[in-house]
């Protein structure tokens, strides 16, 4: 059963949360210009039966409201443990995709304490310069175009990508981590990928066949990765035991 709820604010945005499944904790931080049901629908319930999700929408995703200011990935990762925190979890694994995989990075790094794994699919630390002309030129082309109500954010989530900068916290990473390349990615190249292996103690590395989607071109293989990952690693406490 999945449930939409409003918790703990992000600079006053209540971020728009799913909860779904049980057992151990699982948050999922999504892409720049995506929400929760655009970048994880295809494997929310393959997930939900091993795991208990929780998923928040950023600022300007899904329903939750747009920020007035730009958005600080420190905050950012702060609002999303927020909200698996006030959900009941009280230790979780971490799956990012995009933009998320920095959430996560971030939240790993400023909550040890909470955060159990990691899985970092189609990922980057910083932009490589190729990638950052992309960026550059999709936020231009954004900045010129209707967007639609649930992607209304989406110009300050990749302003966001574009200047953030998580290579002084892989050193500090010491949980788990799983980093899965999409080989046939052309926005953030294969290579992004490698810099988080080199980055991050121990981290494992798996490649998808398929290009920056992997939940339309690969959701069924993206979905046995991050199970089987998890499964091995050992369970936090799915609840708070007075949540």
């Amino acid at each position: 059963m999945t449930t939409r709820q409003q918790r703990p604010p992000l600079d006053d945005i209540d971020l728009s949360t799913t909860k779904l499944g049980s057992g151990p904790g699982l948050l999922l931080a999504h892409g720049a210009t995506g929400w929760v049901d655009a970048n994880f629908g295809p494997i929310l319930a393959d997930l939900a039966r091993h795991h208990t999700v929780v998923a928040p929408d950023y600022p300007g995703s899904g329903s939750t409201p747009r920020a007035a200011a730009p958005l600080d990935l420190d905050a950012l990762a702060d609002g999303v443990v927020a909200t698996a925190v006030a959900a009941g979890l009280e230790g979780f694994a971490v799956l990012g995709y995009s933009l998320g995989t920095m959430v996560a990075v971030r939240a790993a790094a400023r909550r040890p304490e909470r955060v159990t794994a990691l899985v970092l699919t189609a990922g980057l630390a910083s932009p490589l310069p190729h990638t950052q002309r992309v960026l550059d030129a999709w936020y231009e082309e954004t900045a010129a175009a209707q967007l639609p109500p649930e992607q209304a954010g989406a110009l300050e989530q990749i302003d966001l990508v574009r200047r953030s900068d998580t290579r002084a916290d892989l050193a500090s990473i010491t949980v788990p981590t799983l980093v899965v390349a999409t080989m046939a990615d052309e926005l953030v190249t294969p290579d992004h990928s490698d810099v988080l292996v080199e980055g991050i103690a121990g981290a494992q590395r798996a490649e998808l066949q398929c290009g920056h989607l992997p939940f339309e071109e690969a959701p069924d293989a993206w979905a046995r990765l991050v199970n089987g990952f998890l499964a091995q690693v050992p369970d936090a406490p799915a609840q708070v035991a007075q949540a």
